[in-house]
């Protein structure tokens, strides 16, 4: 998505108010933007706690201050800068991190950003947007430009399947409807899960929405997703972060507030490593079932579980 990304800022974002910082990445990427920024694109060197408190520093003048790096290299390595520079004083800074959840691979665990937007949606005043599709940064961008608060943008991979329509921007999008489950998936996972569901057949194929704004606000959920909860037998909610501080819960909390009785609740999710070994993405993504073929058994296996139950 960082080209999507780029050509959003070039767009949508003027030298004249804002400044872009980069953690001595972005090459072969960034480009365009450092051309239109000139003085005001500033690469802070691989000093990421520094960077943000150099970002607070700018915003504090009047500036909007955008700050690129590796996911876990833009929110953990700095996150006391975060808290105390940033969030305590409600500044226009916006972190980019750029390959969320297991994204960069096999370059193994300190690369990869499974507890990112959990983590800092903790702090007062942050938002987090995590992007399904790579046509999403337009209108993310401009969205994140026009707020005067902090905000953390997670950059993935997209992968929407050929001939899918393009679906005009929303944080709640239902991208397929069906009689099963409801399934709700948080930001670029979605797209690699919607080759397998879209041509199963109505009667288990689930009711598929993509989440791409977070915290979980409930004047934002669409009317007609609450609807389909008074009738669902299940909901099921998959997302490349870890249990703690997920949608998920997010999700499941408002549930319990608002007395929704589902029967059946499942939350799909990034377990870290269980077998010590690293790889792809898509390896890690398989290990923790969070994967399109993993999903896909467990929809056709509570397909089969009903109609089992029905004969009987």
């Amino acid at each position: 998505m960082r080209k999507a990304f780029v050509d959003a800022l070039v767009k949508h974002v003027s030298p004249d108010h804002n400044v872009f910082l980069t953690g001595d990445l972005g090459f072969m990427a960034l480009e365009p933007l450092r051309d239109v920024m000139e003085c005001r694109f500033i690469n802070a060197g691989v000093a990421e706690q520094n960077m943000v408190s150099v970002a607070a520093g700018l915003a504090k003048t009047g500036f909007s201050v955008w700050v690129y790096s590796i996911a876990p290299f833009c929110y953990a390595r700095p996150f006391e800068q975060i808290r105390n520079d940033v969030c305590f004083h409600n500044l226009p800074v916006h972190l980019v991190g750029n390959g969320g959840g297991y994204g960069y691979g096999v370059m193994g665990s300190t690369h990869h950003a499974l507890e990112d937007y959990g983590v800092l949606l903790t702090l007062p005043g942050m938002r987090a947007y995590v992007p399904a599709f790579q046509y999403d940064l337009d209108a993310v961008v401009a969205k994140i430009q026009a707020f005067e608060d902090p905000t953390y943008l997670r950059l993935g991979k997209c992968e929407l399947p050929a001939g899918f329509p393009r679906l005009a921007y929303s944080p709640w999008r239902r991208l397929i409807e069906g009689d099963g489950p409801i399934l709700v998936a948080v930001g670029a996972l979605a797209g690699s899960i919607l080759g397998v569901l879209r041509d199963l057949d109505e009667s288990v194929r689930p009711e598929f929405w993509v989440v791409t704004e977070l915290p979980l606000k409930p004047e934002a959920i669409p009317a007609t997703f609450i609807t389909s909860l008074k009738s669902a037998r299940a909901l099921w909610v998959v997302e490349e972060h870890v249990a703690q501080g997920s949608f998920g819960h997010m999700l499941a909390s408002w549930l319990l507030q608002e007395s929704f009785r589902i029967p059946e609740f499942r939350h799909f999710h990034a377990r870290g490593y269980p077998s010590r070994t690293f790889g792809s993405q898509a390896f890690h993504r398989t290990e923790s079932r969070i994967d399109a073929a993993s999903l896909l058994q467990a929809i056709l296996a509570r397909g089969q579980s009903l109609q089992s139950l029905q004969r009987s």
